[in-house]
C-alpha cells in the first residue's frame, strides 16, 4: 500500500471516530422527574430491542443490556439510567465485535460497524423526543 494511501486510510479513521464521538455524546438526554423517566427508559428498550443485532439479555431500573454477537460486523446496544436528582440522564452506548483492532485500531469491520452506529446513536433522542410528544 502507498504512502498516500495509508496517510488517507489514516484520515478517514480520524474523521470517523470523530464522528462516533459526536454520537456517542449525542445519544444521551435528561429527563426530569420519576414519571418522564420511567417513558423514555421504557422507549430506550424499544429502541434497543429494535436497533441491536442481538436480543436483550438484562433490562432492569438502571441497565439495558443485549448479548454479544457470535458474528462480526453487527452493531449492538445498551443503554444505562443515571439517577441526578429527582430524574435522570439515559444514554445509549454502542459495540460492534470486528469494529477494532489490536491497540484500537481499524478493525475489518469498522466501517460497517461506524454505518450502523452512527445513524443510530444520532437518531436515538429524536426518537424518543418524537415518542413522547406524541404520548
Amino acid at each position: 500500500m502507498s504512502a498516500e494511501k495509508q496517510a488517507e486510510e489514516a484520515s478517514d479513521f480520524t474523521r470517523s471516530e470523530s464522528l462516533l464521538d459526536t454520537a456517542q455524546r449525542n445519544a444521551a438526554i435528561a429527563c426530569a422527574d420519576q414519571a418522564q423517566c420511567d417513558r423514555v427508559w421504557s422507549l430506550t428498550k424499544d429502541y434497543v430491542a429494535a436497533h441491536s443485532y442481538t436480543s436483550i439479555v438484562r433490562a432492569d431500573a438502571v441497565e439495558i443490556e443485549t448479548d454479544v454477537p457470535s458474528r462480526s460486523g453487527h452493531a449492538v446496544y445498551s443503554a444505562t439510567r443515571v439517577a441526578k436528582g429527582s430524574g435522570a440522564t439515559i444514554t445509549l452506548y454502542a459495540q460492534c465485535r470486528g469494529m477494532y483492532g489490536p491497540d484500537r485500531a481499524m478493525g475489518s469491520d469498522y466501517d460497517d460497524c461506524v454505518k450502523q452506529i452512527g445513524p443510530t446513536q444520532n437518531g436515538f433522542v429524536l426518537f424518543l423526543r418524537q415518542h413522547l410528544s406524541s404520548q
